[in-house]
């Protein structure tokens, strides 16, 4: 018996401590995912796909882009780097579609208005935007302000092709998404008819 109670209870006590370390394997994976993954996310590289060059007066501007070709309301990451890099200087930057005016800098925001440009968040030796888009397609001209040890300087990247949007047009995709709700209110109208018949309107009409 004594023998038997032996070599009954050393496989079970062998079986917990292995469950029990894998657990606290698995538990310290997952710590580890949880951990890393928000960096990861937060420092993805800017990957540039395609540079166009414009020159704002004795400053040489390289403009990145993230996607190419450039479509309407297809976010992307925009990099302005200036040759020598952008040091003490500063500038602006506007957004428009050709032919329109532009206003004023230092009114900020997007489509035609001057803004500050800044460091990229995710790229900080150049400016940049992150996850932008342009709103319409057509023919699009980015305006340069640039202030540093060679004087003030503007320039103007002109006519940007933006094609149409990616996917069915906009007004295709809101109708199928109104479907769902158009069959539930068709629904609930029959339902109330066939239990309220028109006698019985009539008769609280009355």
């Amino acid at each position: 018996m004594r023998i038997r109670t032996l070599f009954t209870v050393r496989p079970h006590r062998s079986v917990r401590h292995r469950v029990r370390a894998v657990v606290l394997a698995l538990c310290a994976t997952a710590g580890t995912l949880f951990i890393t993954a928000p960096s990861a996310q937060a420092y993805a590289p800017v990957d540039i796909v395609h540079t166009e060059q414009v020159q704002v007066g004795p400053y040489e501007l390289t403009v990145g882009f993230s996607k190419w070709p450039l479509r309407a309301t297809q976010s992307l990451d925009f990099t302005f780097a200036p040759e020598g890099g952008i040091g003490k200087k500063t500038g602006t930057l506007s957004m428009t579609p050709a032919g329109a005016q532009q206003s004023g800098p230092g009114e900020g925001g997007m489509g035609g208005m001057a803004q500050p440009l800044s460091r990229h968040p995710r790229k900080r030796s150049v400016w940049g935007l992150d996850v932008q888009s342009l709103s319409a397609a057509g023919k699009w001209n980015f305006t340069f302000a640039i202030d540093g040890s060679q004087g003030t300087a503007t320039g103007t990247l002109k006519n940007i092709t933006v094609l149409e949007q990616p996917g069915p047009p906009l007004p295709l995709s809101w109708s199928v998404c109104a479907l769902p709700v158009v069959g539930l209110v068709v629904f609930l109208a029959v339902a109330w008819r066939r239990h309220r018949p028109a006698a019985q309107v009539a008769a609280l009409l009355a």
